[in-house]
């Protein structure tokens, strides 16, 4: 199964790792990495994250990592990694 990034989510995903950087590159650049593992690592069981709780559709899931929700939908030959979000903060729709 293919795993597609939207804008949205890069845009997010680049502000996020701006932000990490402040503190530390090497930090921001292992966030990244771990992340990008955890988000390849659906293609073989995306059903085991949660239905997502800002979505109705059961196609929709919530994968966490550390503090951040990633937010991504399920189609037939596909998986669409939909957006980032940390749920302490407000989101950018």
């Amino acid at each position: 199964m293919k795993i597609f990034r939207t804008r949205l989510y890069k845009t997010q995903l680049l502000r996020i790792l701006k932000h990490i950087a402040k503190d530390k590159i090497i930090a921001s650049k292992k966030f990244h990495k771990n992340l990008d593992e955890q988000i390849n690592n659906l293609s073989h069981s995306p059903l085991k994250c949660r239905q997502s709780f800002y979505s109705d559709d059961q196609n929709v899931r919530d994968m966490i990592f550390l503090k951040y929700t990633i937010q991504f939908k399920i189609y037939e030959d596909k998986i669409s990694i939909l957006k980032i979000f940390n749920k302490n903060k407000p989101r950018e729709d």
